[in-house]
């Protein structure tokens, strides 16, 4: 038995596409238990701490040093000083004389006035450049990776930057003896945290470091509406780029590969650092604290696949600070694809990596410019670890036929089969027809109609639907790359076809569906966040053939030996050109040959 509700306009909009003139809200009749069933605006909640509240700002205050002081009672007494203007400290950078804190407006214009203060600057918020999709650590630390597992692990990124010609020369998914890898090699992971329980990552974990949540657990985590919930996995993505082993295959699509993927330096050590919520959204300060934390830990690397279209003075000297110590930073160029840098990777000590195409084409969403653009790497559609379960995957099956699918995006996970009903451009509740029941169908919904995919979703789960089909209506697109917007608890199995399979469907209409959709452990992405890690791979086996490489050199070695693309030589697009691991550690043989039996 339905029930009748007054339904009115619901909130949102679609990107590019004008939404019509609706009639005046109705009342219809809905499933029982539906009724108080609403849909949120489209604001994003960051999950940072750091966000200003009631006017305060974060900001970075530098102090000039006071030669007759140590490093830390010199920044004790400023410290003080800032907190009898009202400055909020939460954290102190002794190396680089500076605190960051909350302030307001009041507060700032005093401490600028302050003939001790070099500097008062925002806290800028830095985001991750990646494009949309339990043990305890401790638990973890001492499996040792594996040597052996498939060459079908072997990704097309990791063959275009010759990463198993190093460590798999013959081709038998083994890791040949001697040859470089990444052992001994620590590379720090400045990102969104990770998911312990993905084996990719098991023997690669060294430490970790959460400074959002201020403890040593840097899970890819975080509270929404009070609920704790793992996040996108951007950088569980970036961290099996550069170090998923061999052989530790997880939950993969039908048909690809039951090992997973590997990565370009496959038993490296990884130093995880949480700086980015689950939104993918970070504060400069948390960058700084990570890089001295990567600095303590002796880290030989750090990959930074984040940033902002803004410098910053202190974090400019953070990153000098750890090339001074000989690290080798190296930072994504970011996604806007202008001409114009994105910070850390426009500092001069900082590697910065472009993304290019399967064809080696210039992404046209990455960054570039002059006396910017260091190296290049794969960054469009990379296969990588994600959360687990975090990848849906959508299979429509109606008797024995199946219909390939592509989840909406925050889709709910599950497998249901019933009869299949079409609800038209899903407009309304009452768009299903008399075809719908509150004990369960699944809606066959078009596309299109200036229609938010959200509200024809809620439309049919009001109507009864348990699983929901959208059919595309564009060939260009395939299957489509939709979205529900919002993570939400009501959401179910939810998945599009293509334009000709949408077709086909209609055709069955009223006959048994069923729509599986289940969560994979892989995910493909795209970003200059997808390219970084790679170049980070290629470094380790770098310094892998050759520890006693400087940093200096180890990047004048991986620019001297990328594959030039482009226009002769270093250009603002593809800078030294494509990253290339054989030519690199060839190269760093040469410079430092291999013992004498």
């Amino acid at each position: 038995m339905k029930r009748w509700v007054w339904l009115g306009l619901l909130g949102g909009a679609v990107a590019c596409t004008k939404v019509p003139d609706r009639d005046p809200p109705v009342s219809e009749e809905v499933c029982p238990g539906t009724e108080a069933l609403s849909l949120p605006g489209t604001a994003r909640q960051s999950l940072n701490p750091l966000a200003g509240e009631d006017g305060a700002e974060p900001v970075l205050i530098t102090y000039r040093p006071r030669v007759s002081a140590s490093a830390v009672s010199n920044l004790d007494m400023l410290t003080e000083s800032a907190r009898r203007v009202g400055a909020q400290v939460h954290r102190r950078f002794p190396h680089l004389n500076t605190i960051a804190a909350k302030v307001s407006p009041e507060a700032r214009r005093a401490l600028e006035q302050d003939p001790d203060v070099l500097r008062v600057e925002p806290d800028r918020v830095v985001r991750a450049f990646g494009m949309p999709s339990p043990l305890s650590p401790s638990l973890l630390q001492g499996v040792l990776p594996n040597t052996s597992g498939s060459t079908g692990e072997y990704t097309a990124g990791l063959h275009r930057v010759q990463a198993p010609q190093v460590w798999d020369a013959n081709n038998d998914g083994v890791l040949d003896d001697g040859a470089p890898s990444g052992t001994g090699i620590k590379v720090c992971i400045i990102d969104s945290g990770w998911d312990n329980r993905h084996p990719e990552l098991a023997a690669a974990y060294l430490e970790g470091k959460d400074f959002l949540d201020g403890d040593d657990e840097p899970l890819d985590q975080g509270r929404v509406s009070g609920v704790l919930k793992w996040g996108g996995g951007h950088g569980t993505h970036t961290a099996a780029t550069i170090a998923a082993q061999l052989g530790a295959g997880a939950h993969v699509r039908p048909g690809e590969e039951p090992n997973g993927v590997a990565g370009v330096a496959p038993t490296v050590s990884l130093l995880v650092a949480r700086v980015l919520d689950v939104n993918g959204d970070g504060n400069t300060s948390n960058v700084i604290a990570a890089m001295d934390w990567c600095i303590e830990r002796g880290a030989h690397i750090a990959s930074l696949s984040l940033g902002s279209i803004a410098p910053s003075q202190t974090e400019e000297a953070a990153f000098q600070r750890a090339f001074d110590a000989g690290m080798v930073a190296i930072a994504a160029t970011g996604n806007r694809g202008t001409e114009e840098k994105s910070y850390p990777a426009g500092y001069e000590n900082v590697i910065a990596v472009g993304a290019i195409d399967a064809n080696n084409a210039w992404a046209p969403f990455s960054q570039y410019g002059k006396d910017f653009v260091s190296l290049v790497a794969p960054g469009v559609g990379i296969l990588s670890a994600t959360i687990v379960g975090g990848a849906p995957y959508g299979d429509v099956d109606v008797g024995g036929t199946r219909f390939a699918s592509e989840p909406l995006e925050y889709t709910g996970v599950g497998k249901y089969a019933g009869r299949m009903v079409y609800c038209g451009l899903g407009e309304r509740v009452s768009s299903c027809g008399e075809g719908a029941t509150c004990d369960g169908f699944v809606a066959l919904v078009d596309r299109g109609g200036g229609i938010l995919f959200k509200e024809k979703a809620l439309n049919a789960i009001r109507a009864g639907a348990k699983a929901i089909v959208v059919g595309n209506n564009t060939s260009e697109d395939g299957a489509g790359n939709f979205t529900l917007t919002d993570p939400e608890d009501f959401w179910v199995p939810t998945t599009s076809v293509t334009l000709v399979n949408a077709n086909t469907l209609k055709g069955l209409v009223g006959q048994d569906v069923t729509v599986d959709v289940s969560g994979l452990d892989y995910l493909r992405q795209s970003g200059t966040s997808m390219a970084t890690p790679h170049v980070a791979g290629v470094a380790a086996l770098v310094l892998g053939a050759c520890p006693r490489l400087t940093h200096v050199q180890v990047r004048e070695v991986l620019e001297r030996t990328a594959l030039d693309l482009g226009e002769a030589g270093k250009d603002i697009k593809f800078g030294h050109g494509l990253v290339q691991a054989k030519a690199a550690v060839d190269e760093a043989r040469r410079i430092c040959p291999p013992p004498a039996p």
